[in-house]
């Protein structure tokens, strides 16, 4: 029979170094991340049976791709979408944390995430770090920031690629870095605070295609908003800042997106504006909303581009607005007239806006 790390495909270079490693280590409460289906954290759960095994996502369609190929989950296990590294079910300490980087990653993500998971270890217990370069020596260097040894474990393949270390936790951490950032912009007539973290798009800035979206869109009060893809949710906040007749629902997959807007919502004292933790456009009150924003991100062939027309499809009135904006048009001038009237395009400064009217039924 077919196991479940069998049936999923095989472990990135460095995730599989680091379970190895990892799998020699004592351990009963387990937090580990992953570079693609969580294999590290099935198979400590699949060895380890009567352990906790929590597998820490950021990003709820990751987290989502997973249990869509987990149809027997092992008991040991446990996922979480996450701004933070979930607490375990007892609420002590870690023994043990297994964290496999990609060398090409964000660099102050994988600090956050670091000093995040190794906050949370026991003292006494391992954090297993992997990379997918032989030759690091970033990766070590930001590990033993922590104060403590670092013991390698080298790749003792023909063709190295990767490299592990090992750090025991002797004493807490001396320094807490806070790597979150106030962002404050204008729209209009009020000055509005946005919150970042590494991990959440246009970490500490405001993003210029957010910047264009509020400045083309006028809203009768009233009005109801929604924004596909929010990230730090600044279009969000100044909407919703413009009347506290609009109502702004906001969506995003990543766990800290929502968490940042959720909070500068409050410290804003924006009751009109809610978020919420969604990887596949589904939102309350479907047909309810007079406009729809995006600022879809240009990897994944499209595929989160098309969702979201097809999310703002379900969730606009007949007769309401679709807005993009974009750096690559044609997919939308192509797509669009199919299906949506009215469909126009305006270029600013090197921004194309498009905009479509959803047809009635």
């Amino acid at each position: 029979m077919e196991t479940i790390l069998e049936a999923l495909p095989p472990a990135r270079p460095a995730e599989a170094h680091a379970v190895r490693i990892a799998a020699g280590l004592p351990g009963d409460r387990l937090l580990c991340t992953t570079l693609g289906r969580g294999q590290a954290a099935l198979s400590l759960a699949e060895t380890r049976p009567e352990a906790e095994v929590n597998l820490w996502f950021l990003d709820r369609y990751q987290e989502q791709l997973l249990e869509r190929g987990l149809p027997r989950p092992p008991r040991a296990l446990r996922l979480f979408c996450s701004a933070d590294p979930p607490a375990t079910s007892d609420g002590r300490p870690y023994d043990l944390a297994v964290v496999p980087v990609f060398k090409s990653g964000e660099a102050e993500l994988t600090r956050d995430i670091l000093q995040s998971v190794f906050e949370r270890l026991a003292i006494g217990g391992h954090l297993v770090a992997a990379i997918d370069n032989a030759r690091d020596r970033w990766l070590r260097e930001q590990l033993a920031a922590t104060g403590e040894t670092v013991r390698v474990r080298p790749d003792e393949s023909d063709k190295p690629e990767t490299v592990c270390y090992i750090v025991q936790k002797t004493s807490p951490l001396k320094k807490i870095r806070d790597f979150g950032s106030e962002v404050v912009f204008r729209d209009r007539d009020r000055l509005l605070t946005a919150f970042t973290r590494p991990g959440v798009f246009a970490h500490r800035r405001i993003d210029p295609a957010a910047r264009h979206l509020l400045n083309a869109v006028d809203l009768a009060e009233g009005a109801r908003v929604l924004e596909l893809g929010c990230g730090s949710g600044c279009v969000s906040l100044g909407l919703a800042a413009r009347h506290p007749s609009i109502e702004v629902h906001a969506l995003d997959s990543s766990a800290r997106a929502v968490d940042c807007l959720q909070r500068a919502a409050e410290y804003n004292h924006l009751p009109n504006l809610t978020v919420a933790l969604e990887a596949e456009g589904r939102v309350p009150d479907p047909g309810g909303y007079d406009l729809t924003l995006a600022n879809p991100p240009y990897y994944a062939d499209f595929r989160i581009a098309d969702m979201f027309v097809e999310a703002a499809r379900m969730a606009l009135a007949p007769g309401g607005t679709l807005l993009i904006v974009t750096k690559q048009p044609n997919w939308y001038l192509e797509h669009l007239p199919q299906t949506w009237n009215d469909v126009a395009q305006e270029m600013v400064k090197g921004y194309h806006l498009i905009e479509a009217v959803r047809p009635s039924l």
